[in-house]
Order: structure tokens, then sequence, then C-alpha cells
């Protein structure tokens, strides 16, 4: 396993690698494949992503393994990733990302099928800061390495059969005091979303490592997605989608669950609930993507979880006070060892949204 900073989630769970002997390319990209099951065909997905000219690709497997060494002698530019159980979503990719070893990694599911023919080459070309100084947030955000590449992450757009754009980007609401998300079709490129449907889309490892990656103690999925977007877009990150790399959905979009339970507690926890001492916002706005980060930047200012949002907490959080107070602890001691890496808060990214032309 490739050595990655300590700033990374390393609480991985035990898996094992098999195959992926041979690179059948040097683009600069691999490809991650999150399996929904055995009844969609993987080889000829593989194939695809064979003649895209990807490096090589990873299968996450957490489900049964009954074709794994067929398949890996089928395809030896294929790594699979053997999960003893079955981590959640986030888990596995910052598996992918730990196991990986190019810049750029490329999130699908088994049942994506590709509208456009996949061009490794051409997607990372398309993700290059260009040379010509057009506005991109590719600056270093409070440690956040310098990257060539323009975001954090690209999504891609997906379809149904009709070749209708599903509505899988999100914009941040807030009704009254309460936060909430709007699903809408991307229809621009570059358009802004709070975070990757389905965690599917074109990640910059260096970033997605500093970042910390996804937070695995969140166990569902709507709010484990919802605060890796969320964060990154605090921190300064952005993440946008692409009308170059199209799919169509095989399931249909299927409804999410965004119960309100202890993985919310976390997530409002880490995103919500710290306040931004010192400094004045700026606030947000940007043209022609912009820069959410630095235009919403509070200088000389850092961010604290007040201990007055402990008893809020305390109410609502289940397994007894000593439980409660050990996971505030932990998170507010997580707030302010990145202290300096919040750069907005929440009305400052709301307004961004509502000022950006490509919403």
């Amino acid at each position: 396993m490739n050595t990655i900073p300590s700033t990374f989630n390393r609480d991985f769970p035990a898996y094992t690698v098999i195959g992926g002997a041979r690179r059948s390319a040097s683009t600069g990209i691999c490809a991650v494949l999150l399996n929904r099951g055995g009844r969609y065909a993987r080889s000829a997905f593989f194939r695809e992503l064979e003649s895209g000219g990807f490096d090589y690709v990873l299968s996450m497997e957490s489900g049964g393994h009954f074709d794994i060494e067929e398949l890996s002698g089928a395809f030896p530019f294929v790594r699979f990733v053997l999960f003893k159980d079955a981590p959640n979503i986030g888990c596995q990719i910052n598996v992918a990302a730990g196991e990986a070893d190019t810049p750029l990694f490329f999130v699908l599911w088994s049942d994506f099928h590709p509208i456009l023919s996949l061009n490794a080459e051409r997607i990372v070309s398309r993700l290059l800061v260009k040379p010509d100084g057009a506005p991109q947030n590719n600056a270093p955000k409070n440690g956040a390495p310098k990257s060539p590449r323009l975001r954090l992450c690209t999504t891609p757009t997906l379809q149904n059969p009709r070749f209708e754009t599903l509505p899988t980007a999100y914009a941040p609401v807030i009704n009254g005091k309460k936060f909430d998300t709007l699903p809408f079709a991307p229809l621009k490129e570059a358009s802004p979303t709070l975070y990757p449907f389905d965690a599917a889309g074109v990640y910059d490892r260096e970033r997605f490592i500093n970042l910390g990656g996804f937070d695995p103690k969140l166990n569902s999925r709507h709010w484990q997605l919802l605060d890796f977007g969320l964060r990154a877009w605090l921190w300064g990150e952005e993440i946008r989608c692409t009308q170059q790399a199209r799919f169509s959905l095989y399931g249909g979009l299927q409804p999410e669950n965004i119960t309100a339970d202890e993985s919310y507690l976390r997530f409002f926890l880490k995103n919500l609930a710290p306040v931004i001492r010192g400094g004045a916002a700026a606030g947000a706005s940007g043209k022609d993507g912009g820069d959410a980060g630095s235009k919403g930047r509070r200088a000389g200012g850092s961010a604290h979880l007040p201990l007055r949002r402990f008893v809020p907490y305390l109410l609502n959080a289940g397994g007894g006070a000593l439980n409660a107070v050990r996971d505030f602890s932990e998170i507010r001691g997580w707030v302010d060892a990145n202290s300096r890496r919040f750069v907005n808060d929440i009305n400052g990214i709301t307004s961004f949204w509502n000022r950006s032309p490509s919403v």
C-alpha cells in the first residue's frame, strides 16, 4: 500500500488485493468501480475502461467473490479489492485513494452505461489548468497542496434512457434556520454541486487525501456524502459537474434516506455548528465558476465549536451522556485542529450559489 499523509483518515477495514499486475496505459488516471451487485455485466465495463485508456481499474468487492478468479485472469489490468466485511461507500473510496498511484481517480458504478466514449487522455487534459490565466480554483487553501488540476472533484452527467438529464446536482438552501439541499439537473458545463451524486466523479487524489477523504464513521450514505461535499466547500475546494462525461443510469434514481439519525448529528457538529471567530466575512461571489473559497474567506478568522452546542447535542444524541461527551469532545478537537482551514461558513456558501451563473 502507498504511504499517505497523516492528514488522511486511515481507518481502513481489512481487505486484500488480487490481480492488477499489468498497467494498460499511463494517462495519469485510474478507474474505481463500485459494484451494486452481480446482475450488471462488469466484463463489458472493464473492456470499455481498457479501450478508454485508463491506467488500470480498482474494482471494489464488498459482496460475494465467486467470479474474481475468472475475471482477474481475463482482465489483468484490474485490481480486485476484496473486503472481509461490507464497509460503507466512503470507506471503500478511502481505500481506493490509498491504493491508487495516479494523480486522478474516477469513481464509477457498475450500473453506469457510457453515453460518450470514455477517453482517459481527454478527461485528464480537460481538467488541467489552462495557461491562459482563466479563473480557476487551483490556488492552495490554508496549506492545501497547489495542484495543476482545476478542482477537487468533477462529477459526470447522468441521463435516463430517454437521454433526459437527471437532477444529480445539489444546491444549499436555508429555510429560516434550517439547512437543506435542493436537487437540480446540471445543464451547463462546470455547474457547482454541493456534493458528488452517489460519490461518482473524477477526484484529484492529492486534494482528496489532504481533505481527509470521507468520514468512515458516518454510516448514512446521504450524510456521508454531504459531510464530504460541504467540508470541501467550507475549506475552499470546489465540486463541479461536467457535460464531457455522460452516463445512462440503468436503474434510475433511487430515493435518498435523509433521516436525521446519529450520522446527521455528527455531520451537524462538523459542518454547521462551528462558528468563525475573528475576521469579517467577505461574502461569496463568482463569475464563470468563480472561487467560493477565496471570495468567501474570513481574513484572520478561525473555526470553533462552542460548548453551548453540547446541551442541544446531548438532548438529541442516543447512547447516554458519557458517549455524548466523548463524541462531542472528539469533534470539538477535530474542529480546533482544522480551525484555520475553514475559509467560509454555510451562509457564505449559500450566497455563492445564489449568485453563481452556472446553476
